[in-house]
């Protein structure tokens, strides 16, 4: 068995609170495979398996609040099941001849002999429970309601033949836990500790029963609560403006720490976008709606191919040294509707064609609105992006990411005066701007990498 932990999720997560489990104990899960949704101070993510196994044991309650690298469930390894499965065979065979039966234990000196064909409840080494590394011996139906009443089973006492667990043992422990298992947004929890609700006296109307903030605050207000008056401000207290604060203090707390830590210098350039509009004028003319481009999936695809020519911008300061990236993963800060931002990663963007970056982050951003991200999005990029055209801003100075070393701004793209060839035209123009960190490069670097994104988008036909 291994264990499968509380990710993290960002430099800026040091807890989680495991809001869903999406899987069952015995399922079978592939690397890749959304398991959990796990709630952090910045929005809702649902955490992938890191490898291909069977769910054992679930070890977390959903609801509750760890720190990352806690163990949330036990996993058994694919290349483990045929070592089990043999171990079965060999377990459940009626009757060996006798000569087998003299020789077996000379070779498994450690274990004992077979077991006979009728065992007797003495020859068990647990009476309680019937264990075979951590396996039930219980029956489909069983396991089946083992698992609607959300009961574990090797936590359960057998009182059958042998210690088996029967019918009888699984309903009294789901009669045992029920007043504890309550299920409930975090946020619920938190407002049902403020009022003082007991939570087991509140009927759920979210997901499966879950008890969400509604109503906690009915039942704080209802005839029948149990709640102590609350402050004023508390029971005032909106939602999303509590969700709200948590980000801007995550945000604030990460932001402190990499202007504190992190010795930034800036540049800044001015890149002529009258080609690069040109050919998107022309590229958008041809295409089908669907396959149509905006600005910024150039500027995206620009800032990640001089990534690309320019590496020591494209990776993370750690241990006091830098270290490149994988490839170039790109951060895209996405502003939420709610208040605040995260920085989903576009992975090897650097490769996407221009069509298909461009479907990526109208996903991407999509799914970050939405609470919809997944735990590789939210991790590993290598340089981070942010455009603040759509909102007027010409240019905009960013703090980097930690532990990335750059990060990379570009403003809308205005009509400006200038001269080209001699001769004073009025042109579409764009501030491409760089922060980067001191102590893995310097100015000559960086102003390396904006050449390269103002050459770059002159040539938009080889993006």
């Amino acid at each position: 068995m291994t264990e499968f932990t509380m990710p993290s999720l960002g430099a800026d997560m040091d807890e989680g609170m495991l809001q869903e489990w999406l899987v069952h104990p015995g399922d079978q899960v592939h690397k890749g495979d959304p398991v959990a949704v796990v709630e952090t101070a910045k929005s809702t993510i649902e955490v992938e398996c890191f490898e291909t196994g069977t769910i054992g044991k679930l070890l977390v309650e959903p609801g509750t609040t760890v720190p990352v690298g806690t163990a949330l469930a036990l996993i058994e390894p694919a290349a483990e099941r045929p070592r089990k499965a043999e171990r079965h065979r060999k377990r459940e065979k009626p009757r060996l001849p006798e000569k087998a039966e003299t020789k077996r234990p000379a070779r498994q000196a450690p274990h004992p002999a077979p077991v006979p064909a009728r065992p007797e409840p003495a020859a068990e080494p647990e009476p309680s429970v019937v264990h075979e590394r951590g396996h039930i011996e219980a029956g489909p139906l069983l396991r089946h309601l083992a698992e609607h009443s959300g009961i574990e089973l090797e936590t359960v006492k057998g009182t059958g033949l042998g210690g088996r667990v029967t019918r009888t043992d699984v309903e009294q422990a789901a009669a045992a836990a029920r007043p504890s298992r309550v299920r409930a947004t975090p946020l619920a929890r938190r407002l049902a500790a403020e009022l003082n609700v007991d939570l087991t006296a509140v009927t759920g109307t979210g997901k499966g029963g879950a008890v969400r903030a509604t109503d906690v605050r009915q039942a704080s207000s209802g005839p029948a609560a149990t709640a102590t008056p609350a402050p004023h401000h508390t029971a005032s207290v909106h939602p999303s403006e509590d969700r709200s604060d948590t980000m801007r203090q995550a945000i604030a707390g990460l932001m402190a720490r990499a202007n504190r830590d992190i010795p930034h210098y800036y540049l800044s350039t001015t890149v002529d976008m009258a080609t690069a509009m040109d050919w998107l004028h022309e590229h958008n003319r041809r295409a089908a709606v669907g396959e149509r481009l905006l600005p910024a999936a150039l500027l995206l695809k620009a800032a990640a191919l001089a990534a690309r020519e320019v590496p020591e911008l494209n990776g993370f300061w750690t241990d006091g040294r830098f270290e490149a990236g994988d490839g170039v993963h790109l951060g895209t800060a996405v502003s939420l509707r709610g208040g605040g931002l995260v920085a989903p990663a576009l992975r090897d963007a650097d490769a996407l064609p221009l069509p298909q970056l461009m479907t990526s982050l109208k996903d991407l951003v999509a799914r970050a609105r939405t609470g919809r991200l997944r735990g590789s999005d939210v991790s590993g990029s290598t340089i981070t992006v942010t455009n603040l055209g759509e909102q007027g801003v010409e240019a905009v100075f960013g703090v980097i990411y930690p532990p990335q070393v750059a990060l990379v701004g570009f403003g809308r793209v205005v009509e400006r005066p200038c001269a080209v060839d001699g001769l004073l035209g009025v042109r579409p123009v764009v501030t491409a701007t760089l922060s980067a960190d001191h102590r893995a490069t310097d100015g000559a670097v960086g102003a390396r990498y904006l050449t390269v994104v103002d050459r770059l988008l002159h040539t938009p036909e080889q993006l």
